[in-house]
This record gives C-alpha cells, sequence and structure tokens, in this order.
C-alpha cells in the first residue's frame, strides 16, 4: 500500500467528502467530538461531494467537506495547512454565517447547533494538548449560558504518539491524518469500520489516474503556498533585525525577538552595513 498525504486538499476531500463511504465521516464526527450515545450521528448527507479537478491544474472544487447528519445537525470539517492572517475572524464568521441561514425570515431561532471542526497543521494556541474544544463562557462566573455556538480544533504537530501507544478512536484518528503518507500498511490496532475505511481510500495504489495528477498537482500548490509565506516572515523578520540594530539593541536580543540564531543575525546586520556604506 502507498497512503496519501492525508493534508493534501485532494486527499482530505476524497476521503472525508465521499458521499458513497459516509461512514468514514461518521467515524471520525463521533470520535472527534466526544458525542454521547443518544446524540451520536447515524447517517449524513455531504453537502458538498468530493469532485477532482476537471482539468490539469485547476484546484479541487471544493475548500471544505460540510455534512448534514439525520437530526438536521450541520457539520464544518476543513484542513488548513497554514496560519493565513485573519484565520479565526474567518473561522467565526463561516460558523455564524451557518448557524444563522438555518432559519428563514420570520421561523423560530434554530435549536441545531452547527459544529467546526478545523484541522491545523501548525500551531495555533497556546495549550499543549492537541485537541481543543471552544465554547462560549461568562468571562466572571465561567457560566456556560450561550450553547449554539462551538468549535473543535485538532492541532497535528502537538499529536506525538506512535502507533503502538494508539488505544482511543481520537488517536487512531488523528495518528492517520496525520502519518498515513509515511505508513504501508493498516496498522493492526485499527478496529473501527469507519477508520479501516478511509485507509483503503487513502491507497493511492486504487486512485483513478486523473486523482494522481490532481493530488500531485495539490501537493506543488500547498509547496508553493508555504515557500510564499516562508519568504514574508523571512523578510519581516530581516527587518525586525535592521530596526532593532538600528536602535542599539545588542544581537542577543535581537535573538530572543526574532527567534532567529545568533548567526543569522550578525549575518544580517553585516549584509546591512555593507550596503550602507555602498550607499553613502
Amino acid at each position: 500500500m502507498k497512503f496519501a498525504d492525508i493534508k493534501n486538499d485532494v486527499a482530505f476531500r476524497k476521503i472525508f467528502g465521499n458521499e458513497k463511504k459516509t461512514k468514514i465521516l461518521i467515524s471520525f464526527l463521533n470520535a472527534i467530538l466526544r458525542l454521547k450515545e443518544s446524540r451520536k450521528i447515524k447517517s449524513v448527507t455531504i453537502a458538498n461531494p468530493y469532485q477532482f479537478p476537471r482539468v490539469v491544474g485547476e484546484k479541487a472544487s471544493i475548500i471544505d467537506v460540510r455534512a448534514i447528519d439525520e437530526k438536521g445537525q450541520q457539520f464544518v470539517v476543513e484542513m488548513q495547512v497554514a496560519d493565513v492572517d485573519g484565520f479565526d475572524k474567518r473561522v467565526q464568521y463561516y460558523t455564524c454565517r451557518d448557524y444563522s441561514m438555518q432559519i428563514d425570515r420570520g421561523e423560530k431561532y434554530p435549536l441545531l447547533k452547527p459544529y467546526f471542526v478545523g484541522i491545523l497543521d501548525f500551531d495555533y494556541f497556546e495549550s499543549e494538548s492537541y485537541l481543543s474544544h471552544h465554547i462560549l463562557l461568562n468571562r466572571e462566573t465561567y457560566e456556560h449560558k450561550l450553547k449554539d455556538i462551538q468549535f473543535t480544533f485538532i492541532e497535528l504537530n502537538k499529536f506525538n504518539l506512535k502507533v503502538d501507544s494508539l488505544s482511543t478512536l481520537i488517536e487512531k484518528w488523528v495518528f492517520f491524518i496525520k502519518n498515513a503518507e509515511d505508513l504501508d500498511v493498516i496498522p493492526d490496532n485499527v478496529d473501527d469500520e469507519g477508520l479501516r475505511e478511509a485507509y483503503k481510500d487513502a491507497d493511492r495504489h486504487s486512485w483513478k489516474k486523473e486523482e494522481l495528477i490532481a493530488y500531485d498537482n495539490a501537493s506543488i500548490a500547498e509547496q508553493d503556498v508555504r515557500g510564499k509565506m516562508k519568504f514574508v516572515i523571512d523578510k519581516t523578520k530581516r527587518e525586525i533585525v535592521i530596526n532593532c540594530h538600528k536602535k542599539g539593541l545588542p544581537s542577543e536580543d535581537i535573538v530572543e525577538i526574532t527567534g532567529l540564531t545568533i548567526e543569522n543575525v550578525n549575518t544580517i546586520i553585516k549584509e546591512y552595513k555593507q550596503k550602507s556604506k555602498q550607499g553613502a
């Protein structure tokens, strides 16, 4: 077997947005959201089923996976590979928009709660836990009266369990998303039908040629995005080093501010001095 990188745009949607194999998404949501037996999802309808690009190089036609269960409950599952500006505001906007669109004007306020599940391939929250659930609380008393809006986030970088240490279905799902591409067999401890089906769908040996092409194109596009972000970050840090140097801060303090090594800081300062001399 040769498993795909689940974080890849095409692979993620192929697995979780497969309207013919909804048991995959059902298993994932029931595990990650820790739904009690009476609230467990039994069936879902994929609102935006997976479609691989119609032509080479075209981006996948959907941004995330949206589903509605048998009770009318709405779910949004999104894979985010980079910490883009305004990420937190966009997540809140999406969830609130979906919440408000459950009713038409004049109808009763919705009794259903939209769930947003964000899978992040970067560190975002200060907590060391890889799984976090977010709700609205009273700042002073921590009373939880406003219950309708809630978010769940998985931070893949904080998940470090090895395959032999996995015990819960949550751990097995997160391990799959983070590490599947490095495996060549389905782990022996995968005993959940939905997760086992996800592994089978992630095997690229069973994919169509068009899907493999779309998968490769998505990988290239993702690397381009990461490359651009790294360039912006490096340029910003370079400017910070120069500004700090102009204000007379020692290199050791600049290292603490920027997170760069002392060698990098000194190199940037040296290049700045040389260019200043040339321009004088």
